[in-house]
């Protein structure tokens, strides 16, 4: 079987695919990317073919897939849901194909289309990452799902040698992705958390670090971090709330301090903070202040385990939920729907 998969260039919209991809591909089958090319160095590393259609180099029509779907001939497509051009080239050509959550369904009004609505590709099935619990519930009742489970992926980066190593004081990692942050808000929360008893890892993404001038020595900052890696080791994730660090932090039982600044944070946030596996601090709540209270009320040795408690209740569910390799055996039952 050939299957082509399809996704905007960005790190949140490339990643969550990665996993399925590479598990498609060791379970014996041809798999190709499309994708603009900043997101081909992590894709060409695990065989997954990546290429651009057309001129595309963050978006993907369907005139610029149209082609190269004749030329490869997949089997199936599967597109993830900032991608509806992929969607309707492939129905246009009568290719099954699925769409790819990359967390909660998304809300109207953060500037994607939903891929729920899209009217050239009607019924077509969702992969689905997020835990059934933190779904939105009208999605669950209507939607056909495959469900699978989040598996974070990130590029390879070293961590401080000290990572894993056995002590006393808890570890925080800091991260605002790689399109929300700023100088001023990273420097507000890393304010915040240098005055906690504890070791502070900071991803300070598209901010140069030494915009951040001299930072406290219990704070370590890096451009980038391997996510997937360091994740295991925290206590607590203070973040944007982007799906895949909000995903990543609930599959290790992390408690979370979510900043919001836009796109899907907001509802991520509220799904998060009503299930009680975290915290929240909107916009204009924010301060170095508020960070370390709140970050405070989540460490462990401040003897607050609810929070805790409630991120490991989700973690077990996502353990639950079907592995990569579980539906890459099923993929050719979704390529058989013609």
């Amino acid at each position: 079987m050939r299957v082509l998969f399809a996704s905007l260039a960005s790190v949140g919209h490339t990643y969550p695919l990665i996993p399925l991809a590479i598990a498609v591909r060791e379970a014996g089958h041809e798999v190709h990317f499309a994708a603009g090319e900043d997101v081909h160095a992590p894709l060409a590393a695990n065989g997954l073919r990546p290429f651009r259609p057309a001129d595309s180099f963050y978006e993907i029509y369907a005139e610029d897939l149209q082609p190269e779907l004749a030329r490869l001939q997949p089997d199936l497509v599967v597109h993830e849901w900032g991608l509806p051009g992929a969607a309707i080239a492939a129905a246009r050509a009568g290719i099954p194909g699925l769409w790819h959550g990359f967390g909660r369904m998304i809300p109207e009004g953060i500037g994607l289309e939903l891929p729920t609505r899209n009217a050239e590709a009607p019924g077509r099935p969702h992969v689905d990452i997020c835990p059934p619990s933190l779904q939105d519930q009208g999605f669950l009742a209507a939607e056909d799902r495959v469900v699978l489970r989040p598996v974070p992926f990130s590029a390879p980066a070293a961590l401080p040698a000290w990572v894993g190593q056995s002590g006393s004081r808890p570890l925080i990692y800091l991260t605002l992705g790689t399109a929300f942050g700023t100088v001023e808000l990273l420097a507000a929360a890393i304010k915040g958390l240098a005055t906690l008893d504890a070791r502070v890892v900071v991803a300070a993404g598209r901010v140069r670090p030494e915009q951040l001038g001299d930072v406290p020595d219990n704070v370590t900052v890096q451009t980038w971090v391997s996510q997937a890696d360091l994740l295991p080791h925290v206590d607590v994730v203070v973040h944007h709330g982007g799906s895949g660090t909000t995903l990543g932090a609930l599959a290790v039982g992390a408690p979370q301090l979510i900043l919001p600044q836009g796109a899907d944070q907001f509802a991520n946030a509220d799904a998060v903070s009503a299930a009680g596996a975290g915290l929240c601090l909107l916009p204009d709540e924010l301060s170095a202040d508020a960070v370390a209270e709140h970050v405070r009320e989540l460490l462990p040795h401040h003897g607050h385990a609810g929070h805790r408690d409630a991120a490991r209740t989700i973690a077990e569910e996502i353990a639950r939920m079907p592995s990569p390799d579980e539906v890459a055996r099923h993929l050719p039952e979704y390529a058989e729907r013609a």
